[in-house]
């Protein structure tokens, strides 16, 4: 595969959805996606990475900001992509679903899907990679130093995550939208280039990129070791609250180790970007031509009018 030199490091990011791409801008969020066989369905959204104003681009603050944003649109996103699985007829409501119906009325009760959906999407890696891995380095007592249980909670995390990520890659069901993961990496590799956004150029880039969410969230494995360690509670649900009153924070310095390995190419950022891209082999895989052109249409959408407000 050609590798391409990047010419510009954009802060347009992506995520695969289970039937297409959502691609971020400075202004814009763009949906794409589509049922196999058919047209591409675009779905715009007015809110992009600079609007929330000056404060959001505020060192450690704008990473917590993106941490958010990319929970809560990521998800409704996910939530609406669903729907095109290619399914030839919708399932009849059962009676769960006609009662909420009847009660809160069709609207107010997507509304409560979302809202559920946002929680379950917080709640499940908060208590897979945070509460799991707290309460189980609680199970070794008062036998070991505080560090050293620090430590051990922080491999429990680790090793747990890389297991998540390990079984995921190998379910079938999973595989298309890593495979849209790889058309998002390519498309953006391909803007970064300077080449022009065609299925042939794309296709010939790099399915790796250093700024990925992957990256992202074994960063901030790595950071939780080194900053929960600082704390010497052995109290174990202090230990819990503690790990969630402080993981905005940890969020916030990942992002901002994770841009500054983004944004220089040295020995030293080489090294912080070795393990993210590594992970990649599990999150990505080749994608198809049909999803690369999903990917740039979605890419299309977010690019802003003004360059400068496009600078990583």
């Amino acid at each position: 595969m050609e590798k391409h030199a990047s010419c510009k490091k954009t802060t347009i990011a992506g995520q695969a959805l289970i039937e297409g791409i959502l691609m971020r801008g400075p202004r814009k969020t763009a949906v794409v996606c589509r049922r196999p066989g058919e047209e591409p369905v675009v779905k715009l959204e007015p809110t992009g990475t600079m609007s929330h104003g000056a404060w959001a681009r505020i060192p450690v603050i704008r990473g917590v900001v993106s941490f958010w944003d990319s929970m809560r649109l990521g998800i409704r996103a996910l939530t609406y992509s669903a729907d095109f699985l290619g399914e030839d007829e919708p399932e009849e409501p059962g009676r769960f679903e006609r009662w909420l119906n009847d009660k809160l009325g069709n609207e107010k009760m997507e509304k409560a899907a979302m809202g559920a959906a946002l929680f379950l999407g917080i709640a499940l890696p908060v208590v897979l990679f945070i509460l799991l891995p707290t309460l189980l380095a609680g199970l070794i007592g008062d036998s070991l130093p505080s560090l050293a249980r620090n430590l051990i909670e922080g491999c429990f995390r680790i090793v747990i995550f890389l297991t998540f990520l390990y079984f995921t890659s190998r379910q079938k069901d999973v595989h298309r939208t890593y495979m849209y993961h790889g058309a998002e990496h390519k498309t953006i590799a391909c803007y970064e280039s300077g080449r022009e956004l065609t299925v042939e150029n794309a296709r010939d880039c790099s399915r790796f990129h250093p700024r990925c969410g992957t990256s992202f969230l074994f960063m901030v494995m790595l950071v939780s070791i080194l900053f929960f360690s600082l704390f010497s509670w052995s109290n174990p649900l202090v230990r819990v609250i503690t790990r969630l009153a402080l993981l905005p924070v940890v969020a916030g310095i990942s992002y901002e180790i994770n841009r500054f390995a983004g944004r220089h190419d040295n020995g030293l950022t080489n090294a912080l970007r070795a393990p993210g891209l590594a992970l990649q082999r599990l999150t990505t895989a080749e994608p198809d031509d049909s999803m690369l052109e999903v990917a740039i249409l979605a890419m299309e959408q977010v690019i802003p009018e003004n360059e400068t407000e496009d600078r990583w």
